[in-house]
């Protein structure tokens, strides 16, 4: 990644790190705003690493619920519906 992102990705995983503690799962759309007041191209590069992150996150809890269920012997969790989105 070059710079931008780099300064973005760092950025994005503090936030998403510290809104238990903050109390507010949405704080990054706080962050974002302040970014976006001063930097247009920092703050597309920090929403691009949060969404990512936060896919990332949702995917995995879905991955390893459906392996403990598998596991158990139970059903896993259900996927959202595909709205048409092509994937």
């Amino acid at each position: 990644m070059g710079f931008i992102e780099d300064l973005a990705d760092e950025l994005a995983r503090d936030v998403i790190a510290a809104q238990p503690e903050l109390g507010d799962d949405r704080f990054y759309e706080k962050v974002s705003r302040v970014i976006g007041a001063a930097s247009p191209t920092l703050q597309e590069a920090f929403m691009t690493s949060i969404r990512i992150r936060l896919a990332e996150q949702r995917a995995r809890l879905f991955f390893q619920e459906a392996v403990k269920a598998k596991r158990e012997g139970g059903s896993g969790p259900e996927a959202p519906k595909d709205y048409g989105s092509g994937h």
